[in-house]
């Protein structure tokens, strides 16, 4: 923030980037406009709860993203002496308002779906939709940690994990059910982003559940109890990266 125009710059650019993939969808539905009987407003609905989701984990929890560094450099065994969570100091080491920028496009697209959308609004689904964004941010934000923890036993990241943050951004544009059986059973019981996308979206839409699918976004969340024991069990293994 003690760099003005450079913060502004790359708030604008990554809004820019994000609009590409708001163009493709556009353009997607300017063809085809269905798509598995999902209209247009339905797949922005979509998008903007997973976007918003990934967003606010991503500027939160973005230590975790980088944190072989923090390992390399030797940096966490300072983390270690210090009167206070190894989990809040490494949250705490990088925060990315830069994020905005993709956040506000998630927002402007959300406000569109919400006024388009053939749902009938009342407290119960609005809850829903709250409870989404923030089971989505807990769900990336346990693949943060649990990205984090990895490298206690691998030293350097291992990229296969972007699978799960940057790649799940992108397929979590469409609802989960369009790729298959497969993929939607991996979403529901390993990691659960379909327990915030998928199930919630069709009780949204009228599609599918009851009431009580409105829990299902707090049922994900509970997925950082696993992560953090396994950041635990790697902290607890952590034998310094030496001189």
């Amino acid at each position: 923030m003690q760099y003005k125009a450079s913060f502004l710059l790359t708030t604008l650019s990554t809004a820019v980037l994000t609009l590409t993939v708001f163009l493709g969808i556009r353009f997607m539905f300017a063809r085809f406009h269905t798509i598995e009987g999902f209209t247009y407003s339905d797949v922005l609905l979509c998008y903007a709860v997973v976007l918003l989701s990934f967003t606010l984990a991503e500027c939160v929890a973005r230590g975790f993203d980088t944190f072989s560094r923090i390992i390399g450099n030797g940096e966490f065994d300072r983390i270690l002496v210090r009167p206070r969570s190894a989990v809040l100091q490494v949250l705490g080491s990088r925060i990315e308002f830069t994020r905005f920028g993709p956040a506000i496009v998630a927002v402007c697209m959300l406000i569109y779906a919400v006024q388009n959308c053939a749902i009938d609004w009342n407290a119960t689904r609005v809850l829903t939709l709250v409870l989404m964004i923030l089971g989505g941010a807990a769900v990336f934000s346990g693949v943060f940690l649990l990205y984090a923890a990895l490298c206690f036993f691998t030293l350097e990241g291992l990229e296969f994990v972007n699978v799960l943050t940057d790649g799940m951004k992108e397929h979590g544009r469409y609802p989960l059910s369009i790729y298959g059986k497969r993929v939607l059973q991996f979403c529901t019981f390993v990691v659960p982003y379909a327990l915030v996308q998928y199930y919630p979206l069709m009780y949204l839409l009228g599609r599918g559940g009851s009431t009580w699918t409105m829990l299902l976004p707090v049922l994900a969340s509970l997925f950082l109890i696993p992560c953090w024991l396994f950041w635990r069990f790697g902290v607890h293994h952590y034998k310094s990266t030496g001189s």
